[in-house]
């Protein structure tokens, strides 16, 4: 389930050896959650040490999905929103808020997220 604070990065996006991503769980074709290990500041420390940089962009993007079925929902949701990270050139997310709504009896999930980037340098090179 994605839940608040879940981060999905690329399954292909170079990264270092600290970030682990959690075995079987694709929400979306080839993104994959980041296994929470320890808490996200000292990870953000680890990460500046072995000379990456975690981006973090300030507009957050949203997808919705409507239907019954709250598994399918989150996958069409999470799909939409994966595409939209894409477009700004990004290998992660960091999902902001889950909530699910309903609208004149039919239920509707609303994912909002920060796209980010994670890569060796400074530099942006998305």
């Amino acid at each position: 389930m994605i839940d608040p604070g879940t981060i999905l990065v690329e399954e292909t996006a170079a990264r270092p050896q600290c970030l682990e991503l959690e075995d079987n769980s694709h929400y979306a074709t080839s993104w994959v959650p980041v296994k929470p290990t320890h808490a996200f500041q000292e990870f953000e420390k680890e990460l500046r040490a072995a000379g990456w940089t975690f981006f973090h962009m300030a507009n957050a993007v949203s997808a919705i999905s409507f239907g019954f079925d709250r598994a399918h929902m989150t996958q069409v949701a999470a799909q939409r929103l994966i595409a939209k990270v894409r477009e700004q050139r990004c290998n992660c997310l960091e999902v902001e808020d889950v909530v699910l709504h309903s609208l004149l009896g039919m239920p509707y999930l609303r994912i909002s997220a920060h796209p980010r980037h994670i890569q060796q340098g400074m530099v942006f090179a998305g």
